[in-house]
This record gives C-alpha cells, structure tokens and sequence, in this order.
C-alpha cells in the first residue's frame, strides 16, 4: 500500500481542484489530503476563506477516491505531516514547485501540473465582476 499526501485550501471547490486529486489518487491506493484551517489560510493569503475548515474538509472527504482527511495546522509542521502519515508521496500543484524538495529525504516529492485557466482567485474575481 502506497500512502499519497497533499494539502491544500480547496475553498470553492472546482474542476481544477477536482482534476489534482484525482491525478494524485493514482499514485497509490491512499490519498491523505491536509486541508489548510481557516488561520493557516489567512497567514498565507491574507483573505478569509468563503467556506469555512469544516464545510471544506466535508467536501473533500466526501469524494470517493480520498480515503482520509486532516486539518493542517501550520506550514511548519508538513515534515511532521509526511512522518506520521507514512507518506510516500509527497504531491503537490506545479506551482509549488522546488519548495517542497526539502522533503525527499522522506518520500517521493511530485509536483504536477495545474489544471489550465482555473483557480480560486480567479473565480473569486470573476464573480465580484458580476
């Protein structure tokens, strides 16, 4: 059994979220996805999420191909993440690319690519032009 670990904020969920973890789901026969809190998120991007850490974890665990949810507390502690989890993959959007090769110490660091033209900030724009 091959444990695959990714994080994210997966706020408004959409098809580039959606297309990530399923090409992560591929990697192996468990995906473990951390998704970010609600402080974590807005120490990262200075905004507050538009669905809370509870409706968001609701929505990623409810997809059939996750097989277990957290909730990331803290940037620092991923190497910890990697460690209890028992990853062996380490998989991530291309656009963290390079930041996470800290951890190939431990695990398989993947940084796949994102899905074109879609992202959360750009839905969020878009809609406030509405």
């Amino acid at each position: 059994m091959k444990n695959i670990l990714t994080f994210g904020t997966f706020d408004i969920f959409h098809y580039g979220h959606l297309r990530i973890l399923e090409r992560a789901s591929k990697y192996g026969s468990n995906l473990i996805v951390g998704v970010s809190s609600d402080k974590l998120n807005f120490n990262k991007k200075k905004r507050n999420t538009i669905y809370t850490q509870e409706e968001r974890m609701h929505i990623i665990s409810s997809l059939n191909f996750v097989d277990n949810i957290f909730l990331e507390e803290a940037l620092e502690f991923k190497r910890d993440y990697i460690l209890k989890y028992k990853a062996d993959y380490l998989i991530m959007g291309c656009d963290w690319t390079g930041k996470f090769d800290e951890f190939k110490d431990i695990c398989e660091v993947i940084y796949l690519p994102r899905t074109p033209d879609i992202s959360t900030t750009e839905l969020i724009n878009k809609i406030k032009k509405l």
